[in-house]
């Protein structure tokens, strides 16, 4: 191959790399301000008052470095478009035109992820798509539920929990009757709100355990027991906190249950379920 050759095959291969990137950032400006009203939809959620999802603003940053732990691996995987991408991507704006004109914004975050899906399948191909997958599933723990949902699902658990605490209360020496989500004892009265539910750190739990059995050197089958394992430690944590704060309570009076009490009480609850968690993932090992 002559000297002349060699230029205009490296001329072509300069452009035909251009000609991608162009393309790719073309695509990924239209993707973002496609979704823009999302995006505002999901930050006021994420920081409301009492917010279930006050994590989710740092679900992108942890994907993010997700993917760049496997920086190495994908340098080295071969990179070629595929059409299987272009499907995902026009099923995922149609779901995103039908969510929006109807601002059922919940829909629309999940078609973001599916549009997402299929561009990285479009441009980069099923080795790199399937090499990133668990990171950018893990992108749905930023998109809220569903305020109906929330309200629903709270209201089970707080129930749930109020009646649990109440039986293991009256098993400890410490007479206690529910009535709902109100724990009634001799000195003291206990009301299990919607905060109070577990909800708030089931969710959290949950998006913390899928990172906990991703990383976990096992077989499949076990990622997915501890991933299953989140819900019933959130829940028993949560009762135990109900246990803590009633007990108080009742022994030192109610104003003692509040305030730096029941907030400590939650992180010290979370660093609990944190840590049965771990030892989960040091058994299943």
């Amino acid at each position: 191959m002559g000297k002349g050759e060699r230029e205009r095959g490296l001329d072509i291969m300069v452009k035909t790399v251009l000609k991608n990137h162009l393309k790719l950032l073309c695509a990924a400006a239209v993707f973002l301000f496609s979704y823009v009203p999302t995006f505002i939809w999901m930050w006021d959620r994420w920081f409301a008052r009492d917010s279930y999802y006050s994590h989710g603003v740092l679900v992108p940053f942890v994907t993010a470095f997700l993917i760049w732990q496997k920086r190495g691996e994908l340098t080295s995987t071969e990179k070629s478009e595929s059409g299987w991408g272009m499907p995902l991507i026009v099923a995922g704006m149609l779901l995103h035109i039908f969510a929006s004109l109807l601002r059922v914004y919940f829909v629309s975050g999940f078609s973001m992820l599916i549009v997402l899906a299929g561009l990285i399948l479009y441009f980069y191909g099923l080795a790199v798509f399937q090499k990133i997958l668990f990171p950018v599933l893990f992108l749905v723990f930023m998109v809220p539920m569903p305020l109906i949902i929330i309200t629903n699902v709270s209201f089970q658990m707080k129930i749930f929990a109020a009646k649990i605490a109440a039986g293991i209360l009256n098993n400890i020496g410490i007479p206690a009757l529910r009535q709902g989500s109100l724990i009634i004892m001799r000195n003291a009265q206990v009301v299990v709100d919607d905060v109070c539910s577990g909800l708030r750190s089931l969710i959290s739990l949950m998006a913390l355990g899928s990172i906990f059995a991703y990383w976990m050197k096992s077989s499949a089958v076990k990622k997915y027991v501890l991933f299953a394992a989140t819900i019933p430690i959130a829940v028993l944590t949560n009762v135990a906190r109900i246990i803590f704060l009633s007990s108080i309570a009742e022994i030192w009076g109610p104003q003692s249950a509040i305030g730096f009490i029941h907030d400590a009480s939650g992180f010290l609850v979370f660093a609990l379920a944190f840590i049965l968690l771990y030892v989960m993932v040091r058994i299943l090992e």
